[in-house]
């Protein structure tokens, strides 16, 4: 558990429990490459594959850095796609970054704003748009599960604790601020810890932590393992017959 922690709360450095295991690491060793995650998810949908995430989720010289890319199974709209994220320690937007082979997008930081510029085959030069939140707002990009693997990890180690070797959380769903950046667009969201549940996955069962995670016209659910670093194993959104399972 204590390891597992450790990797969850790279995301979220403004914690208590984030630096007591800072503490416990050699502060003379220079910051390199560390692997956190890397893998890939199965998108079903009604029971057919339909797209393979691809990603890998690393910190490097003091960011958080994750990766991912689309591959359609049979004509797929998500065909393509690839999206990079980098975040400081502290959980502060650096720099979004998304494309299709048709069109792209970056967001950044611009003074108490985020900027989002977004460049189409149609025009050269490339539309602006604000948004008035800050840089510690979460990026839910469409298609991108590995998003949510991240946001379960900020959930965690903002509103949980380890007691005698038992996750602890506080009673009730935490809200985030995240922006949608494919759909040019804000909104908010609350995860909440559901339980600890058995479920099938590749013919195996296993006993994981679920998360509810809900949104004004949405409610998924997600379940990690907290018995590996807390990674996202499983994603359930019934309301549209669709299924997400790591490989």
């Amino acid at each position: 558990m204590w390891r597992a922690a450790v990797v969850v709360l790279a995301f979220a450095a403004w914690s208590s429990i984030g630096a007591m295991a800072g503490d416990k690491k050699d502060k003379a060793k220079p910051q390199g490459l560390q692997q956190v995650d890397s893998g890939s998810f199965g998108v079903f949908v009604r029971g057919q594959r339909v797209v393979t995430e691809t990603f890998s989720v690393h910190q490097e010289n003091g960011l958080s850095v994750v990766k991912s890319r689309l591959q359609e199974t049979a004509n797929s709209a998500s065909a393509g796609q690839k999206s990079d994220l980098e975040m400081t320690g502290a959980g502060e937007l650096v720099r979004y970054e998304w494309s299709d082979g048709s069109g792209s997008l970056v967001v950044t930081p611009n003074n108490e704003f985020l900027l989002e510029k977004i460049t189409t085959a149609a025009s050269s030069k490339p539309a602006e748009q604000p948004f008035l939140m800050p840089n510690t707002s979460a990026i839910l990009d469409n298609n991108f599960f590995v998003h949510r693997q991240v946001l379960a990890w900020r959930y965690l180690a903002t509103n949980c604790q380890t007691q005698s070797g038992n996750l602890k959380c506080q009673q009730g769903p935490l809200e985030f601020g995240v922006l949608v950046p494919q759909d040019r667009t804000s909104m908010r969201v609350r995860m909440e810890l559901a339980g600890r549940e058995k479920v099938t996955i590749r013919g195996a069962e296993r006993e994981l932590l679920r998360l509810n995670l809900k949104g004004e016209a949405f409610t998924w659910a997600l379940w990690v393992d907290d018995k590996d670093q807390f990674k996202l194993m499983r994603v359930l959104i019934a309301d549209d017959n669709t299924e997400v399972v790591r490989d």
